[in-house]
């Protein structure tokens, strides 16, 4: 897989329902966003995640952490950019920057831990199509 397969920058406007009473991001819809990150970055390599399901494979969040550094308030235009940080045999750990659009300013950072498992959740190996980052595609 290639340096540029492995990042990979969404643009998100936040929603009304997404803040709290205050008008700033609840901080459960933070890891919303992580995900739509990391299911971007796969699908951008050829892989969307209904692929590795429809094969019996799935990803579950094993590890998580985020620092919130700066208040994010409703409509504001977000660039999101997650990253592979390292791919073990049946693990991928994923870091995640979070930026106004607007100024660039640093609004959260964060990592994630997700494992391969079958339906039943037993660890499974990632398979090849996702390693190689091509979706299989010859």
């Amino acid at each position: 897989m290639d340096s540029d397969a492995q990042t990979c920058e969404i643009e998100i406007r936040v929603r009304y329902v997404e803040v709290d009473r205050m008008g700033v991001l609840h901080h459960s819809r933070y890891w919303v966003y992580f995900e739509m990150g990391r299911t971007e970055l796969l699908r951008r390599q050829g892989i969307p995640y209904s692929r590795c399901e429809e094969m019996g494979v799935y990803f579950v969040v094993a590890n998580c952490s985020a620092r919130f550094l700066c208040p994010v308030s409703y409509d504001e235009v977000l660039a999101l950019t997650t990253r592979v940080a390292k791919t073990g045999r049946a693990r991928i750990d994923h870091t995640y920057e979070l930026r106004r659009k607007s100024d660039g300013q640093l609004l959260a950072t964060a990592e994630t831990t997700i494992a391969s498992v079958t339906r039943e959740g037993r660890i499974i190996p990632i398979p090849d199509f996702v390693r190689s980052g091509d979706g299989g595609i010859q």
